[in-house]
């Protein structure tokens, strides 16, 4: 009797692994199945080019921004209270997302959808620490991390797929599928949990933070188009200034901060947190970037932007685990400056390309960037508790987390931004004689978001073949552009993270 209630037990805790494990790869498929589609729900909706651009930050703004908040909220009121509504409000937006009438409300349910995955990844992920312990738990969270990489991985395949067999709205319509599957897998078996000594949320912390990153994005977001010296713009971009002092300010101030400041007094704690940005900058923004191009700007299908696209994210299937692997003969800062130094080499190959040239060149500068990507993938979550005492390895993890997801967001629209404007100055330049400042900041707009379609002759002399040129051109810089910044990656960790304490070290580190 015994050992079939061991049976019973252990295959409940294989389906609550799956049905989290499909929660973590609906996220990333709603954020590159956003990406793809975007050009055909542009065809398809119409929508201002800023409207356009929503459709992928306004997931990533919310999720990013709330993440946090949403594990300590699983800890107060319940980790499969808050997985079960997170889940229920994430499939009915996904739903409501495959039958939305305009770009607006696309928008709207996207940031929707956002806090929904934010409430499900975090009361999911924290439930699987009640269910399993020691080894099985690292297993756990280490298929929990490779479905996550598979999600980033296929999802462009699969976005592309399902529009070539249906439409843009299918993509919807299956994560909503996946959603309905994990509860109920997970539901059933999932016990209820709670954190007794949970303090509750940071409100202030919380709200500030939140708004702040919310006005620095659309202020960016709406940059090209009304431009930088607008007083929309530098009201918006101000007011987001502010709120961030006072972020600081409270953080400081409260019994029980959401974020905890002190931390970034260790010199290798502030070079952990330059992994997520040094990622976001060559690798996570091609993952928007690169189908806007392949798909909006270079007219492939879906489907084989999808195909072109698993040049870059396939190695982060294999490389991650490598890096953990080689952990044992080169310490995780050198590896982790060693691929930034790659992505970076993968970045420069790829400004090489020009759209028409055999695709192998485009697909080899692709393969290096992932690599190089693969190696401080697999090991900045160890390193973001291993740099600081471990009594503090908890508040630690949740900077790290918030630094990367929310920086995933920030990273969109600066790059989205910088590239809309260098295009809008190589156009401004081609035209001869007066032309309305506006109407070419609205045609750079809609190139980069892949609109070619309401783009194309909106001014006289400008023909397809012209915008395709300049939107090249200002790529190409672009990469230029990332390049350094990702050069810049490896330089901080290298000088930060290659030398002093060891993981071991660290972790016995007094308080």
């Amino acid at each position: 009797m015994t050992s079939v209630t061991q049976l019973q037990g252990a295959r409940n805790k294989r389906l609550i692994l799956a049905a989290v494990c499909l929660s973590a790869l609906v996220l990333p498929l709603s954020f590159t199945g956003g990406a793809v589609a975007t050009p055909a729900i542009g065809r398809d909706l119409g929508g201002s080019p800023v409207a356009l651009t929503w459709i992928t930050n306004a997931f990533m703004l919310s999720f990013g921004s709330l993440l946090m908040a949403a594990g300590a909220l699983a800890d107060v009121y319940g980790r499969k209270r808050l997985f079960t509504l997170g889940m229920l409000l994430f499939t009915g937006a996904s739903i409501a997302q495959s039958l939305a009438p305009s770009v607006f409300w696309l928008d709207v349910l996207r940031g929707v959808q956002g806090v929904a995955g934010a409430a499900a990844l975090a009361s999911g992920s924290a439930s699987l620490a009640q269910e399993f312990e020691g080894h099985a738990r690292t297993r756990a969270y280490s298929v929990l991390g490779t479905t996550f990489g598979i999600g980033l991985a296929f999802g462009p395949l699969v976005a592309g797929a399902l529009i070539e067999a249906f439409n843009w709205r299918a993509i919807f319509a299956f994560t909503a599928l996946i959603g309905v599957i994990a509860m109920v897998f997970g539901l059933p078996r999932m016990r209820e949990s709670r954190n007794p000594d949970a303090m509750g949320l940071d409100w202030p912390g919380t709200i500030s933070f939140s708004t702040m990153l919310a006005l620095f994005t659309f202020g960016v977001i709406q940059a090209p188009e009304s431009g930088w010296g607008s007083p929309l713009v530098v009201g918006l971009l101000s007011a987001s200034a502010v709120l961030l002092a006072a972020f600081v300010m409270i953080e400081m101030r409260v019994k029980h901060p959401m974020l905890d400041l002190t931390l970034f007094g260790f010199p290798r704690f502030i070079g952990v947190q330059m992994l997520p940005i040094g990622t976001c900058f060559c690798y996570i923004v091609l993952v928007v970037m690169l189908p806007l191009r392949f798909i909006g700007v270079e007219g492939l299908s879906e489907i084989d932007a999808g195909l072109l696209l698993l040049a870059l994210s396939a190695p982060m299937l294999v490389v991650p685990m490598l890096a953990a692997s080689m952990t044992r003969f080169v310490s995780a800062g050198i590896l982790s400056g060693i691929g930034f130094l790659i992505a970076a080499s993968g970045l420069h190959a790829l400004s090489l390309y020009s759209i028409g040239e055999p695709k192998s060149v485009l697909v080899m500068a692709m393969v290096l960037i992932g690599i190089g990507t693969g190696l401080p993938w697999g090991l900045m979550d160890g390193l973001s508790v291993s740099v600081v005492p471990k009594a503090r390895a908890g508040m630690a993890a949740g900077i790290f987390n918030t630094v990367r997801v929310a920086g995933e967001g920030i990273a969109l629209a600066v790059v989205a931004a910088m590239l809309t404007s260098l295009l809008q100055t190589d156009l401004t330049n081609a035209v001869a004689g007066s032309v309305d400042a506006a109407l070419i900041a609205e045609t750079a707009h809609r190139v980069t978001t892949g609109d070619m379609a309401h783009a194309i002759n909106t001014v006289a002399g400008l023909t397809n073949e012209r915008l395709v040129d300049g939107y090249a051109s200002a790529f190409q810089y672009l990469l230029h552009i990332l390049t350094l910044m990702t050069l810049v990656s490896a330089a901080v960790v290298l000088g930060l993270l290659s030398k002093g304490q060891t993981v071991t070290e660290a972790q016995q580190v007094a308080t």
